[in-house]
């Protein structure tokens, strides 16, 4: 059977897995994997490292709700498990602790400056990854970092350079960033570039898109006694997904 379009992932990497909810074939990073534990508890595999069969769910704290609902993954693992009352919730904290650990591990390599001045002249200097800003901070500092980017952008597109598109970061308490950062009164930070940057980047990404809703919106209802686990992947059937 031909896929639809909207059911082909748009960058194909490794092998690809359905979701139990929309039937989407997608990567296994526009994913998340869960398995089933010794006791039987469904538990989310966030690095897609633990042993035992898988069933998958877009990268979406809306789909795992849904997924929880229509009941798919008890249909997809064709046995009974027990589902955490609080699985979607606990899924965005475990991916918010990741995404603290790796920005702590930034630090550690020496990519994280903070301070309002200190971001500014990152922000000047051009060696930026991106800007991150506690959430519970003040308005007006927000306000003023927002305006040194624009700035820069302005000057770089006078100079007939190519603009920047620096990421800012601002789903962090101030009590996060000074966890990560062993500082206090962290408010506002530069991230340099690196790989420990880049390891932090998409962590925070992955929470945002999990927050926010994967592209894929849910499909009609309808049943998934179909084998959607990492031993099968199915074709997507039913009407194209919008």
């Amino acid at each position: 059977m031909k896929r639809p379009e909207s059911a082909r992932p748009a960058h194909k990497d490794g092998p690809e897995r359905s979701c139990v909810v929309t039937r989407m074939v997608k990567a296994p990073e526009d994913l998340i994997r869960f398995v089933v534990s010794p006791d039987g508890v469904l538990t989310p595999d966030l690095r897609r490292k633990l042993p035992g069969r898988g069933v998958w769910t877009s990268l979406s704290a809306a789909t795992v709700a849904e997924a929880i609902k229509r009941k798919a993954f008890e249909r997809s693992l064709k046995t009974k498990v027990m589902i955490p009352p609080d699985l979607a919730a606990m899924i965005d904290g475990l991916m918010h602790r990741d995404a603290v650990q790796a920005l702590a591990m930034a630090n550690k390599a020496g990519l994280v400056s903070s301070g309002f001045a200190k971001v500014e002249a990152s922000i000047g200097s051009g060696r930026l990854a991106a800007v991150i800003e506690a959430s519970d901070g003040a308005e007006d500092g927000r306000r003023k970092i927002g305006q040194a980017l624009k700035r820069v952008a302005a000057a770089r597109a006078e100079d007939g350079l190519k603009v920047r598109n620096t990421p800012v970061v601002a789903e962090f308490a101030a009590a996060d960033l000074e966890l990560a950062l062993g500082r206090s009164h962290v408010i506002h930070a530069a991230l340099a570039p690196g790989p420990a940057a880049e390891g932090f980047l998409s962590r925070w990404r992955r929470l945002v898109r999990y927050r926010m809703g994967d592209a894929g919106a849910l499909g009609p209802e309808s049943p998934t006694d179909f084998d959607e686990t990492d031993e099968h992947t199915t074709e997507p059937a039913g009407p194209k997904a919008e």
